[in-house]
């Protein structure tokens, strides 16, 4: 079924993506003579810097993904239409997206994907089954659930050996969200659980960061990443440089380096080691004149962030690639600021395409959260790190929080968090390790069968797809 949408209006501009290009580009139209459509496969704003703080129990969703609706409800010239576009009609200027089996058809003038980015596995798919990512609200959740489960199920460990491995977390990738995942769930057990359980000490866990580079934050330096790893090392995570992860499994990780494979038992992993851009890229380069893909499928764009032989079609944030432009929120608001700004002057016909000047990254720095009072901060040539470091961290973020209640209860949460050892958003349940692993084996998916029967120890055959759809087959 087919849903036409939109008449003839004024200029109509389509945003997909509702993270901080599609929600910036739409905030600087606001006074432009347009109607907007923003087109999202989620509800939500998505402040995903700040994932790592509830899969370890800081903060809940309702701060970090406040509903776009509700975001935007004061903005008359939106229209917000949750769906998942799956065809961009670069000559009929027409977005489709699907909803519960529906398709809806959205004509533009103007376009602006945002659809950021994945996690990528390097060509190893079947290793999310095992090691979640950190890209999504789900993610997130499952990872708590996965943490504090594995906590619980040490707790009731017959054996030293599955007490060890249950204790054992493995974060692979020491970028940003690597090195804060592993800093607070180091925090986790060293202070929030300590005295908690009766057969186990929280503060046996093992955290280890794996990083296929010979650096921890490599991207800033050979100043703050050396600090930033002797600074996890005092926590006592410990990181493994140069190390190459070759294989994932339900019950740990294969690691290879310069003394060859070895093996790390380990119940809880998370995979933070790379990113790919969003499908419709390729799309995107296959449907205009001649536009490319880098290697992590990100849509290599004109100066004025088109694509070529479409000046209306612009792509920005995590999809688009343009050098000296990192994927953080900071590229996706500019970019998305940019194209608003050139859509607005040629509305107003105070500019036409070929008038446009290029588009110039300015670059705020980029900084890391290690521990509580504790961050590395790099601006311009500027490098420093410690309390003041983490003091800039938490006023940026606070700063680029939608909405004055979440930033108030984000602040209450950070006091509690920090300066003492409760953390209010413990909840985990089971549903959340293995929903997304029964969706995909309703799908055929028999490695996520496999998960489940290992985590839960149960030795029974593994439902088909079939079984699992219907409640009366098997």
């Amino acid at each position: 079924m087919s849903i036409q949408t939109g008449g003839k209006q004024r200029h109509r501009v389509v945003v997909i993506g509702s993270g901080f290009g599609g929600l910036f580009a739409c905030r600087h139209l606001k006074k432009a003579d347009v109607d907007i459509v923003l087109i999202s496969k989620t509800s939500t704003h998505l402040f995903q810097p700040l994932l790592y703080q509830v899969a370890t129990g800081i903060l809940s969703t309702g701060e970090i993904a406040p509903a776009t609706r509700i975001v935007l409800r004061k903005q008359e010239n939106v229209q917000v239409i949750m769906g998942d576009v799956h065809d961009i009609d670069l000559v009929n200027r027409t977005v489709t997206s699907e909803l519960l089996n529906q398709d809806t058809v959205t004509p533009f003038d103007s376009l602006i994907v945002a659809t950021g980015a994945q996690q990528s596995y390097f060509g190893n798919d079947h290793f999310a089954t095992y090691a979640p990512g950190m890209k999504t609200i789900d993610d997130a959740l499952e990872l708590r659930a996965r943490i504090l489960g594995s906590f619980e199920e040490a707790e009731l460990a017959t054996t030293q050996e599955m007490r060890d491995r249950f204790l054992t977390f493995v974060v692979v990738g020491a970028g940003p969200t690597g090195v804060e995942l592993a800093g607070q769930i180091a925090e986790l057990a060293d202070r929030t659980l300590v005295g908690t359980f009766r057969n186990i000490d929280p503060r046996d866990a093992r955290v280890i960061l794996v990083e296929g580079a010979d650096a921890v934050l490599k991207p800033m330096g050979p100043k703050l990443g050396p600090k930033a790893q002797q600074r996890l090392e005092k926590m006592g995570v410990e990181i493994q440089l140069n190390a190459m992860v070759t294989d994932v499994d339900a019950r740990g990780v294969t690691i290879k380096d310069k003394e060859g494979e070895r093996r790390i038992e380990a119940a809880c992993k998370v995979w933070s080691a790379g990113v790919q851009a969003s499908g419709l890229g390729k799309q995107l380069a296959e449907r205009s004149d001649g536009t490319q893909t880098d290697r992590a499928g990100r849509v290599i764009v004109e100066p004025d962030l088109t694509i070529k032989g479409h000046p209306n079609v612009f792509v920005v944030g995590d999809l688009m690639s343009v050098p000296g432009v990192p994927g953080q929120a900071q590229g996706a608001i500019q970019g998305a600021t940019y194209a608003a700004k050139q859509i607005t002057a040629e509305v107003a016909g105070k500019q036409k395409p070929a008038d446009r000047a290029p588009f110039k990254y300015f670059d705020k720095g980029s900084m890391a959260t290690i521990s509580r009072f504790d961050a590395v901060c790099q601006v311009g040539k500027l490098e420093f790190s410690g309390f003041f470091a983490w003091l800039m961290w938490l006023v940026l973020h606070l700063y680029y929080l939608i909405g004055y209640r979440s930033r108030l209860v984000t602040v209450f949460q950070w006091f509690v968090a920090f300066l003492g050892r409760h953390r209010g958003q413990m909840a985990a349940t089971e549903q959340w390790v293995f929903a997304r692993l029964a969706l995909e084996a309703l799908n055929g998916n028999e490695e996520d069968a496999r998960e489940v029967r290992a985590e839960t120890g149960n030795g029974a055959a593994a439902p088909t797809a079939k079984a699992a759809a219907d409640p009366k087959a098997g």
